[in-house]
Order: structure tokens, then sequence, then C-alpha cells
């Protein structure tokens, strides 16, 4: 049996999780997280983690700037 983590309740999500968890898609999350200046992705290698509560705070105020 997997062990399996509500995405709520992770610090840490994939992309695909972000996605879903968003609702964004995965390449324009993928093309905002490209950015140097990107304060919610973490990169381990070549993989890219996005930290679920910074996320959160981007949307909420890049929503706020519409």
């Amino acid at each position: 049996m997997k062990n399996e983590v509500d995405i709520s309740k992770k610090c840490l999500l994939t992309l695909e999780e972000a996605a879903g968890y968003t609702g964004i898609g995965i390449n324009k999350l993928r093309a905002l997280s490209n950015d140097e200046h990107c304060t919610w992705v973490l990169w381990n290698g070549t993989r890219r983690m996005i930290k679920r509560s910074k996320l959160e705070a981007y949307l909420d105020t890049a929503v706020a700037r519409i």
C-alpha cells in the first residue's frame, strides 16, 4: 500500500500536481517558473518543484493586479 499525502498538505509539488491543484496548464506553469526571478520554484537538478504556499501567494497578487 502506498502512502499518499493530500496535495493541500504538501509543501512541494510537481508540475503535474501544481497544474491539477491550480487549474493552470503545465506549459504555462513551466513558462512562468522559467523566469530567473521566480521565487516559488525549487530546482532539484533538472527537476523543478513548485513551492505550494509561495505559488498561492503569487497567484493572489497576480489576480489582484488584474
